[in-house]
């Protein structure tokens, strides 16, 4: 397999952490992005000692950690890098968090990727636990038609400490919950039995509040190419309550940021 084939086979994730990480899909890719282009020009950044999907992480890990980037696609882009630092939730326990929990890397990967020792590793998994769980608990309204897994979601979001105003199996149950109950996080599969789409119930609500989503899916490189507007934050099919957890948490931690943005700005 020729070093391009083994690059494009592991993007889809990569992206999909980016975007966690970041909070925005334009932002995301466009880390990945920068990334990309300095493999081309020089691929002997790329160590694959642990393998090429843990060197790559390795080498965005770098690209994030030193540039701050603005693809012009956002007006808020431009802001994420610094601001993402100067947040209340700090860059590496978050990162170590995702790599883990997300991503599923063992912790000798993590400290690979991260440039740190094990021990390190898990005193920064600790403080993302401690920092996540002040969380404001939320009502969070799933889409998901599958009855099992519905009822699996439920109970981790309950655990998680949020309440669960409902679980909609349809389009049309779910605009209506929503409208009668305001989700503050919204769980959405993207492909519903009946035929219907959450992506489009989702896009619906959207057009009318704003609220966090984070999708479920059992086809998640169909949503990770970067060739047009795709979910921010990304759940694989089947899931770990470790994974819905994480990514919940992030989805939440910018949707709080941005609204004490919005409100420092307003007071000024």
């Amino acid at each position: 397999m020729s070093r391009s084939q083994v690059v494009a086979e592991h993007l889809p994730l990569l992206r999909r952490y980016a975007r966690a990480l970041s909070g925005n899909q334009a932002s995301g890719d466009a880390y990945v992005a920068a990334m990309l282009e300095a493999l081309l020009q020089d691929q002997s950044l790329l160590d694959e000692k642990n393998g090429p999907r843990v060197g790559l992480f390795r080498l965005f890990t770098q690209i994030w950690n030193s540039v701050a980037i603005n693809d012009g696609a956002d007006a808020s882009v431009a802001s994420i890098p610094s601001e993402r630092r100067l947040s209340n939730i700090t860059p590496l326990p978050r990162q170590a968090f995702l790599l883990l929990s997300l991503e599923g890397f063992s912790e000798d990967e993590v400290s690979f990727i991260l440039d740190t020792s094990v021990a390190e590793i898990r005193q920064l998994t600790d403080a993302a636990g401690r920092e996540l769980a002040a969380e404001i608990a939320t009502d969070v309204l799933i889409i998901e038609d599958e009855t099992f897994i519905a009822m699996d979601l439920e109970s981790l979001v309950k655990n998680l400490g949020h309440n669960v105003i409902g679980v909609a199996r349809t389009h049309s149950d779910a605009i209506a919950l929503a409208k009668s109950h305001r989700p503050g996080l919204i769980l959405a599969d993207i492909q519903l039995a009946d035929g219907s789409s959450g992506l489009d119930a989702v896009n619906e609500l959207l057009r009318v509040f704003e609220v966090p989503v984070v999708f479920i899916t059992a086809y998640p490189e169909r949503f990770l190419t970067g060739e047009r507007p795709e979910p921010a934050f990304l759940i694989s099919k089947p899931f770990q309550p470790a994974m819905v957890s994480a990514v919940a948490s992030q989805a939440l931690f910018f949707q709080r940021n941005s609204r004490n943005r919005a409100g420092k700005v307003a007071a000024s």
